[in-house]
């Protein structure tokens, strides 16, 4: 979803029935730009939407942008990626797609989906439940 203008954004907000406060405009706006460029994958921490929001708006505080990502994620508008239990990305694109990451830069690359057969991992899963979804998350070191 590639969203530009911020009343495209505070509609979008307001189609998932979260009220559209400035502050949620803003981290929402940081989170859209540039998402769905081919040539660009969009994550991005907490700590790189705290910043980016408050290099181009007043300030907005920590415990803000965290209770937006979370109600964000909550609501289906955006992915949590978590790579590692201190490294977790927030991803506006929630297409079914796998991550690539790159542990020497910390950056994290989009697998499409169908370049991983997710059928063969799944494993047998009691007969009450049902598999919602498989993540991916394929790290790799590149060379110094």
């Amino acid at each position: 979803m590639e969203l530009q203008s911020k009343n495209d954004i505070a509609r979008t907000l307001r189609g998932y029935h979260i009220q559209p406060t400035s502050q949620r405009v803003e981290i929402a706006h940081v989170l859209f730009q540039g998402a769905g460029d081919a040539d660009t994958d969009h994550h991005l921490s907490a700590d790189e939407v705290l910043e980016r929001v408050n290099a181009d708006y007043h300030r907005v505080s920590k415990a803000t942008v965290y209770n937006a990502l979370r109600l964000f994620e909550e609501l289906g508008l955006i992915r949590v990626v978590v790579v590692s239990s201190s490294k977790v990305f927030y991803d506006a694109n929630t297409a079914p797609h796998h991550h690539l990451y790159d542990e020497s830069s910390g950056e994290l690359r989009d697998i499409p989906a169908e370049e991983i057969d997710v059928s063969q991992l799944m494993p047998q899963l009691p007969e009450d439940v049902s598999g919602d979804e498989l993540d991916i998350v394929v790290r790799i070191r590149g060379q110094a």
